[in-house]
C-alpha cells in the first residue's frame, strides 16, 4: 500500500535525537555473516526496509535468524540452502535492494559458487557493478551474465590470491572483493579500495573473525587469505547521513536540536562542510548540539568566489548529504554552488523546490547554484513525490520549514533508509502524519 506524509511546516523543533544504526555498514557486516557457521551477534541494526529485506534473503538461505532485540540479532549460518537461488522469492527480493549484490562475495569464496539477478535501488543514474565482478574475476572466478533474464553468475572451487588496482573507488565494491578474499589462497592485495568507515568498520570485524586483514582506513588493503573463519560480535556505527540530516533541519528550521551519541570522530570533514554553510555547532562529549540561528551565512572562498561543495570518495565529503546541503542552503544568507560529481540525477528534485519558492538554477545533471533567501520568505508547502531515500529526506526538511501543509508521496523510499523517522521528529515537536496515498 501506498503511504504518504502530511506535513504542516513552519515549527521550531526542540530536544535531543538519537542517530540510528548506519544503512550501508549494516549492508555490509550482514552479508558477512555467511562466511562462517559460527555464532554472529550484530548490535544497532536500524530497522529499515532496506535492511530488513537483506534479513529476509539471509532467512532464505538457511542462516538462522535470531531478534534479540529491535536493533540486535544474532546469526548462524551452519546449514545453508543454495538452491534458494532459483526461487521467485530470492529473485524477487534480491532484485529490489542494490545491497544483495555483497551476498556474492562470501557466498564465492564459502561454496565456490554465487548467482544474482540485476538489484535495484535508488534511480539515482547508473551505477555499474563492474568493480564487483572484475575484482572476482581477477581473484580467479569465471564471469557470466545472462542478457535475457538479467542475471550475473560467478564460479571458482577456490579464489586465489592476486594484487589488483580496483578501477574505482567502489565502497560495496571494496566490501564485495575483501569478503571474498579473506578466504582466497595467498596475500590479496587491493589498490585504490574505498576507506569509508562503513569498510574500515567490515574489515575490523572480520579481523575479529580471525581475517588478517591489514591497512584497514587507507586506500591499500592487504589480505592474508585464511581458511575459515569464527564467530564474533560487533556494534554498527551511528549513521552519518542521519546525523548530517539532523543538522540541516536544525539549521533550515531555526531549531535547537542535540544529536546524541553522534561518535564524532568517525564523521570526517562532514561538521566541516556544515560550518562553512554558516551552522554553529558545538561538541559536547561525544554529542552535537545545533543551537537555534536566526541566520546562517554561507561562507566564501578567501579570493571571494562563490562557496563550491561537492562529493568525492572519502575522505572527501558523502554525496548522500549532498541533497540536505542543497536543501539547507535555500534559507541561507548567500550562495553556493552544489556539484553532485558522482551520480548525475541526483539534482533532478530541485524542480520541487523551486515550486516551493526557492530559487535555484539547476546548471546541468550535476551542478545546482542555490540563491539563499536568508528568511527574507517562507516556503509554501505543495505536494511532491520522494524520488529516492537522500531526496526524500531533504523534501521532508523542506515541508518542515514551509508555510502550511505539504504532502510528500512515494514515502516507502524514505522508509527504505530511515526508522521511524516521523515518530522521533515529532517527539521534537514537528506535524507530520503517515496517511494512505489517496
Amino acid at each position: 500500500m501506498s503511504e504518504s506524509f502530511e506535513v504542516i511546516g513552519g515549527v521550531q523543533l526542540k530536544g535531543e535525537i538519537t542517530p540510528q544504526g548506519a544503512k550501508n555498514e549494516a549492508l555490509q557486516v550482514l552479508c558477512a555473516v555467511l562466511l562462517t557457521d559460527d555464532l554472529v551477534q550484530i548490535d544497532n541494526i536500524p530497522d529499515i526496509r532496506d535492511v530488513n529485506r537483506l534479513l529476509e534473503l539471509l532467512a532464505g538461505f538457511g542462516v538462522k535468524v535470531n531478534r534479540l532485540s529491535r536493533n540486535s540479532y544474532t546469526f548462524q549460518a551452519d546449514e545453508i540452502d543454495l538452491d534458494y537461488y532459483g526461487s521467485p522469492d530470492f529473485q524477487q527480493k534480491a532484485r529490489s535492494i542494490r545491497g544483495s549484490v555483497m551476498l556474492i562475495g562470501p557466498i564465492l569464496t564459502r561454496f565456490g559458487k554465487a548467482y544474482l539477478p540485476t538489484p535495484g535501488g535508488d534511480k539515482i543514474g547508473r551505477r555499474r557493478l563492474d568493480t564487483h565482478f572484475i575484482g572476482f574475476q581477477k581473484l580467479g572466478a569465471s564471469f557470466d551474465y545472462d542478457e535475457i533474464d538479467r542475471r550475473y553468475y560467478v564460479a571458482s572451487p577456490k579464489l586465489q590470491a592476486c594484487d589488483m588496482l580496483m578501477d574505482e573507488i567502489s565502497v560495496t565494491g571494496t566490501a564485495n572483493v575483501v569478503m571474498a578474499a579473506t578466504m582466497a589462497a595467498g596475500k590479496t592485495s587491493i589498490y585504490n579500495a574505498a576507506c569509508e568507515p562503513y569498510v574500515q568498520q567490515l574489515c575490523k570485524m572480520l579481523n575479529r573473525m580471525g581475517a588478517k586483514i591489514e591497512g584497514i582506513g587507507s586506500n591499500l588493503l592487504t589480505i592474508h587469505g585464511v581458511e575459515s573463519l569464527q564467530g564474533t560480535k560487533h556494534e554498527i556505527l551511528p549513521d552519518m547521513i542521519e546525523i548530517g540530516s539532523f543538522i540541516g533541519l536544525a539549521a533550515m528550521t531555526q531549531s535547537e536540536i542535540t544529536i546524541k551519541n553522534a561518535k564524532v570522530k568517525e564523521l570526517g570533514n562532514i561538521l566541516s562542510v556544515f560550518k562553512r554553510m554558516g551552522v554553529q555547532l558545538e561538541i559536547r562529549n561525544d554529542d552535537i548540539y545545533v543551537p537555534r540561528q536566526e541566520e546562517y551565512e554561507i561562507q566564501s572562498f578567501i579570493d571571494g568566489s562563490i562557496m563550491t561543495i561537492y562529493d568525492a570518495p572519502w575522505p572527501g565529503f558523502t554525496p548522500d548529504l549532498m541533497s540536505i546541503i542543497l536543501v539547507m542552503a535555500i534559507q541561507a544568507k548567500g550562495s553556493v554552488l552544489i556539484h553532485q560529481k558522482m551520480f548525475e540525477s541526483r539534482l533532478f528534485f530541485v524542480d520541487k523546490l523551486i515550486d516551493m519558492g526557492a530559487q535555484i538554477i539547476l546548471c546541468d545533471p550535476h551542478r545546482a547554484t542555490v540563491i539563499g533567501l536568508n528568511r527574507k520568505q517562507q516556503l509554501r508547502g505543495i505536494q511532491m513525490t520522494s524520488p529516492d531515500i537522500r531526496a526524500g529526506v531533504a523534501l521532508l526538511i523542506a515541508a518542515l520549514s514551509a508555510n502550511g501543509k505539504s504532502v510528500i508521496d512515494n514515502i516507502n523510499q524514505i522508509d527504505r533508509g530511515y526508522q521511524d523517522i516521523e515518530q522521533r521528529l515529532n517527539a521534537l515537536g514537528a506535524n507530520i502524519k503517515r496517511v494512505s496515498a489517496s
